[in-house]
């Protein structure tokens, strides 16, 4: 059972604009799970949002996630369904 993929979205917020590359070469290597990627520049607060939608097992969510939190000025939050 923990290994079934779930429907995942992951919300980032890149406030360093250092981190864009980074962010973008590490979601390509888990671009197997992504379904959809939408991505907004936000200039008036001189932020980057991303939001993604997954359907992977919690490992790879687990890992994606773990991998973000290490990258400076990236802030990411996950919210994962049962179904």
């Amino acid at each position: 059972m923990e290994n079934e993929n779930r429907v995942t979205i992951v919300n980032l917020i890149i406030q360093d604009k250092q981190a864009v590359a980074q962010v973008n070469e590490l979601l390509s290597g888990f671009s197997e799970y992504i379904i959809g990627r939408m991505g907004l520049p936000y200039s008036k607060k001189d932020v980057n949002i991303i939001c993604l939608v997954m359907d992977a097992p919690p490992v790879a969510v687990n890992s994606l996630s773990g991998k973000l939190g290490m990258i400076k000025g990236v802030t990411s939050k996950t919210l994962t369904t049962k179904i």
